[in-house]
């Protein structure tokens, strides 16, 4: 319960700009590593899930949470023991700052940040990201060592500890610069935020993310995985394909029950008096709560934005 509630903190810190202000004690921050396969490893603190490659060339991470736990994550990863050497690479699987928030000290500590284009647009210019509806937030612009200094249009593949790990961006699904981790070798995924498992999830459709196009993103991702791969979700526990199929599944559903309800000339008002997502009930949560998804779901399927970062 103890990380539970960290954890929310930090998701509602980073989305809702009222509360802003109220930062987690990071004294008492925890960083958790699990193993998933091989070399592989997924370390939980406060923020997103970092996946990590450790071994002789090196450690690759994907994603790196906040600034003030940086030194957190680099000790817990010098005391599994495997290698001494430093973190070479940052891998950003979208610009959110609860998973770039230490690309400024790994970067100054000698690692190089890799990311989509859009990820080092959006964090050079700041703006503001949201639903469209009642979750918005504003961005400052991220100071030059956090920027991306690789970043790629489809895809980019870094070789280290005799795997080839695989960035491919799908885009326009929780952000517009999303990209997914592959670890083929050690048949294991980081799907970033776009497979979340704190129920609805949070689409930011002010950057260009948008319910179609995390459903596609998820398709896509799995035609290329195999059926045991260990999937590591943005935020939550280590999960399969199975778990991936069902947030599918509720994505589709939901959008097909609001898109019938437009096209009876439905408002977001009455779709919120009607309940419409109550069948699905159990995946409204502390972060995203029915309302807030009926909403994200009425601005995705109208092409409805709210106000788009600058870059846009």
């Amino acid at each position: 319960m103890h990380m539970r509630k960290f954890f929310l903190i930090a998701l509602m810190l980073f989305a809702i700009s009222a509360i802003a202000q109220q930062e987690p004690d990071w004294s008492k921050v925890q960083i958790k590593v699990t193993k998933v396969s091989g070399n592989i490893y997924m370390l939980e603190g406060e923020g997103g899930n970092i996946a990590a490659s450790v071994g002789e060339d090196g450690i690759v991470i994907v994603d790196d949470q906040f600034a003030p736990l940086a030194d957190k994550i680099q000790a817990a990863l010098k005391n599994l023991g495997i290698t001494d050497k430093p973190v070479r690479f940052v891998i950003n699987t979208h610009y959110h700052g609860d998973h770039t928030g230490g690309n400024a000290p790994f970067a100054s500590s000698g690692s190089t940040v890799i990311a989509h284009d859009n990820v080092r647009k959006r964090l050079e210019s700041g703006g503001i990201g949201g639903n469209g509806g009642s979750l918005r937030f504003e961005a400052k612009p991220a100071p030059k060592p956090a920027l991306p200094v690789i970043t790629f249009g489809q895809d980019v593949t870094v070789h280290v500890n005799g795997e080839d790990i695989r960035a491919l961006h799908l885009p326009s699904g929780h952000t517009d610069g999303d990209s997914i981790i592959f670890f083929p070798k050690n048949n294991v995924v980081h799907m970033g935020d776009d497979f979340v498992r704190y129920g609805f999830p949070f689409i930011d459709v002010s950057s260009g993310g948008s319910v179609q196009g995390m459903i596609a993103a998820m398709e896509k991702a799995m035609a290329q995985l195999p059926p045991d791969v260990k999937v590591i979700p943005g935020h939550g526990a280590i999960s399969n394909l199975d778990d991936v199929r069902e947030f599918v599944k509720m994505l589709k559903d939901t959008s097909a029950v609001v898109e019938n309800a437009l096209k009876a000339h439905k408002t977001l008002e009455q779709l919120k008096q009607d309940k419409i997502l109550a069948p699905w009930q159990k995946w409204s949560g502390d972060f995203i709560n029915m309302d807030a998804f009926i909403e994200t779901l009425y601005n995705s399927l109208t092409g409805n934005k709210g106000q788009f970062l600058k870059h846009n």
